[in-house]
């Protein structure tokens, strides 16, 4: 593992690959962990990208360089910290390419700094970015059933039961959200072992509360937010994988969410696989940052 500054964070990530390299960016989410995209690096590398695999805020050994920064989960901190990273780096641009969070912190960066994103690739119906304002609309009683964890996260008993317990929800999590993936206990504790970063706790409780527009963001962020809320469309080219048996949300249509990208665009929807795409489908993941590069 690597270290570098990068905006308010000293960012722990893996490099493997040429270094002079078409730089790649992949991106994990919640509750998993950069492990999640070792083996899709691995393969990308063999082809020569350069890629790089950051632990986001709040995971493995990436750490907040002031006591004092809020401890921020919202989208556009997320967004921020991958556009830091970049700087940090030097990169000018790269394929940016992740899930769930890290999803949502590359469509972030595709959307309002587009001259930063070669390509896109993003897993889920493909457009991750969070429309705040209309958060309290309910969803059909099948799909709110789904969201457990974010209601239960809510309560300051979800906040003691994530602390108490934080490898027991992921787990949990995992077999619900991709029931067909047979991962092993060693498979699982080589991600768990992220979630005992000191400000997991504070940083997912604050993501899913923000989301729902129940908590103040970080008022370092407010103009990223205010810039996010008309729900921007992303012009670079893409590529969305939805996995086709994924627990959270089935998919829904044969084309993603094709009208909110006004550039090239290309959906694939993968049979047998779950949420956790990278890990669950390493090679077509790998596949579609090739794609781009």
């Amino acid at each position: 593992m690597k270290r570098v500054r990068a905006g308010v964070l000293d960012v722990a990530y893996a490099e493997i690959g040429p270094p002079d390299g078409p730089p790649a960016v992949l991106l994990h989410g919640f509750p998993y962990a950069a492990h999640a995209c070792a083996a899709a690096g691995e393969i990308l590398a063999g082809a020569g990208v350069r890629c790089l695999i950051p632990s986001l805020r709040g995971y493995g050994a990436t750490r907040f360089r002031d006591a004092a920064t809020p401890r921020s989960g919202e989208q556009a901190a997320l967004g921020a910290d991958l556009l830091a990273f970049l700087d940090a780096l030097g990169i000018e641009r790269a394929v940016l390419a992740g899930y769930d969070w890290g999803g949502r912190a590359a469509c972030v960066v595709a959307a309002l700094w587009p001259e930063r994103a070669a390509g896109l690739v993003t897993c889920g119906s493909g457009y991750n970015i969070h429309d705040v304002a209309r958060s309290g609309r309910p969803a059909a009683p099948e799909a709110e059933c789904r969201l457990w964890y974010q209601y239960y996260f809510q309560s300051e008993r979800g906040r003691a039961g994530l602390t108490a317990d934080r490898a027991g929800i992921a787990r949990l999590l995992w077999r619900q959200w991709s029931p067909n993936w047979a991962f092993d206990a060693q498979t699982f504790a080589a991600s768990a072992a992220a979630f005992d970063n000191p400000d997991f706790v504070d940083v997912v409780i604050h993501s899913y509360r923000v989301r729902y527009g129940l908590v103040p963001g970080d008022p370092a962020y407010a103009q990223i937010e205010a810039r996010l809320a008309p729900q921007p469309r992303i012009g670079v080219p893409t590529v969305v994988l939805e996995g086709g048996d994924g627990g959270v949300f089935p998919p829904q249509s044969e084309r993603g969410d094709a009208e909110r990208f006004t550039g090239p665009y290309a959906y694939r929807r993968l049979p047998g696989i779950g949420h956790n795409v990278p890990q669950e489908a390493p090679e077509a993941f790998a596949e579609a940052v090739r794609s781009l590069v």
